[in-house]
């Protein structure tokens, strides 16, 4: 039994002409879109780029702002500081002097009671003993000149009884 087959002749070029247009279409139409995007893109990456030269310009600049407000902060921090330290210095200079002074009042009260002790006289005793010792002086000046002027001289005691009895008595 033989069959018979049946052959269609089928055109290709109409139905790849049919088919084919749409495709090559949709294909150049790609094309273009992805031209389009480049060159897009090469003005947008361009406007990019003069937006990012502004901002880094912009950046810098507020950089340098902020830098000079934090130098001027950190001098006013540093200058306080300063001061407040060397206020502290002062007021420990200060207690030390007046420890030191203390320290020394103690020792000289402690100098002027072993001398005393020692029988040493003070610089007030001999200050004293001094002015005691100009008024006695102008006491003899103003006797001698008297007597040398004829006036009488007040009686002189007798030394000599007084005195040996009192030697020996005591002996």
């Amino acid at each position: 039994m033989a069959k018979k087959t049946l052959k269609k002749k089928v055109q290709p070029k109409a139905a790849a002409g049919k088919y084919a247009a749409p495709v090559v279409d949709t294909a150049r139409e790609i094309w273009l879109a992805g031209l389009g995007a480049f060159s897009m893109a090469q003005q947008e990456s361009g406007k990019l780029i003069e937006q990012g030269n502004k901002l880094f310009e912009k950046l810098v600049a507020e950089g340098t702002s902020l830098e000079k407000k934090t130098r001027d902060a950190a001098g006013t921090a540093v200058g306080d500081l300063r001061g407040d330290m060397e206020s502290r210095v002062d007021s420990v200079k200060q207690q030390a002097a007046d420890n030191w002074d203390k320290l020394e009042n103690i020792f000289e009260d402690r100098v002027a009671r072993v001398l005393g002790r020692l029988g040493v006289p003070t610089a007030d005793d001999v200050h004293k003993l001094s002015d005691r010792v100009q008024k006695l002086s102008k006491q003899v000046a103003e006797l001698s000149k008297a007597k040398t002027n004829g006036a009488k001289a007040p009686a002189a005691r007798k030394a000599g009884t007084k005195k040996a009895a009192g030697r020996t008595a005591a002996r």
